[in-house]
């Protein structure tokens, strides 16, 4: 009589109960995982296989807040370069520490935009802070005076859960110093090169307006491009003018730039400092803060495009330290896209608000803030040394 057939193997149950467990961690503290991955050989194989990578991704959405830059007004410098952590890791080297001048533009899709002002031999640095990968960008042919820009992920049908490498674009956009007047121009890292600028012109009947008001004002108008992180919807691009409440977009698709009206009476009533946002319907969305209130919008399109109020939320009751005896104590100066989540600058220091639990968190220390510029990324134990070692153990 043969003998029974040997039990089957536990370890793929096993790896299979230990994934499932690994999968709640939380992204936003990347620790856990890490440490998790050095318990033992089993929990560093089912962490670094690639099918665990994807589900875990998938499992929580959108990207962690990992960190932080941020822009100042040109009236008060650069700010200095620091990559600030909002989790228990320690800061990424910034590109900048070596005391060169830089200016931080955006960070999106799994990438910063920098600005490399006294580096000879680099403009603009496209660097992934994850993966360490950096990709120099020549300055576009415009003569800038003051500008804001974005990088994208180009690939195509990507989920933007993990944008690390592959083709990427970056939208420039500034106020020409000798034609005064506002141009964009596009960047592709396929091509290695940049559009021919295009220009806002007063074809544009509602920039046509809103400049003839300006210009009834104080005699003179130029549309000075805002150093402010912009929102991207699709193909289109929105920013902000000063001397002006107009918003700004640009159609990437259309390569064209127009103008929209801002919600009424207008973004003057929040003091200077709004941002500019994505709403969870793909709309395009406005805070600030107003009598120690934050004032959200939304422009809604379907038919005639209006500006909807949607929310306002007490400050005193969430954060009654940060109000002042006089004034507003607080501005509205950014937004993290997917995790609904808004930025708020007070003398107390750089506080993030939670839009639906109204949750508080401090993120930063007192400073001078314009545009927080947040970097959302998945940072997991798949590269480098512990990749390495889990390949060893699999051997």
């Amino acid at each position: 009589m043969a003998s029974p057939p040997p039990p089957p193997p536990q370890v793929n149950l096993v790896d299979d109960v230990v994934a499932e467990i690994l999968l709640r961690l939380p992204p936003d503290e990347p620790e856990h995982l890490f440490r998790a991955a050095l318990v033992c050989k089993p929990w560093l194989r089912v962490i670094c296989d690639p099918a665990f990578r994807r589900r875990y991704r998938a499992f929580h959405g959108a990207p962690p807040l990992l960190g932080l830059l941020h822009r100042t007004q040109v009236c008060d410098g650069d700010p200095a370069a620091r990559f600030a952590s909002t989790t228990s890791m320690p800061d990424f080297p910034h590109p900048g520490s070596d005391g060169r001048r830089t200016r931080p533009l955006d960070c999106r899709h799994g990438r910063v935009l920098i600005h490399m002002l006294q580096d000879p031999e680099v403009d603009l640095l496209v660097w992934d802070p994850v993966t360490g990968d950096r990709h120099v960008v020549p300055e576009p042919d415009i003569d800038w005076m003051i500008y804001t820009a974005a990088v994208f992920c180009a690939a195509a049908g990507c989920d933007h859960l993990d944008c690390h490498g592959g083709p990427f674009r970056v939208v420039f956009l500034a106020t020409d110093d000798h034609d005064e007047v506002v141009k964009a121009s596009v960047y592709s890292s396929v091509t290695g090169a940049w559009s021919a600028p295009v220009s806002l012109d007063e074809s544009c009947e509602c920039y046509a307006r809103h400049k003839r008001d300006a210009t009834a004002k104080r005699r003179y108008f130029i549309p000075y491009v805002q150093p402010r992180r912009v929102a991207a919807i699709g193909d289109a691009v929105y920013f902000t003018l000063s001397r002006s409440s107009a918003i700004a977009k640009y159609d990437c698709g259309k390569n064209r730039l127009s103008v929209i009206d801002p919600p009424p009476p207008d973004t003057e009533v929040y003091g200077g400092f709004i941002t500019l946002m994505v709403m969870e319907d793909n709309s395009l969305g406005l805070a600030g803060v107003k009598d120690f209130s934050l004032h959200l919008w939304s422009r809604k399109v379907n038919g005639a495009a209006k500006w909807v109020p949607c929310m306002v939320i007490d400050l005193q009751k969430i954060m009654p330290m940060a109000k002042p005896l006089k004034g507003n104590g607080a501005n509205v100066v950014g937004f993290a896209e997917g995790l609904g989540v808004i930025f708020v600058s007070t003398e107390g220091g750089l506080f993030t608000i939670d839009l639906k639990s109204r949750l508080l968190k401090k993120v930063d220390e007192p400073g001078v803030y314009f545009s927080v510029l947040p970097y959302m990324s998945f940072y997991t134990p798949d590269r480098g040394r512990l990749l390495s070692l889990a390949r060893l153990t699999d051997a």
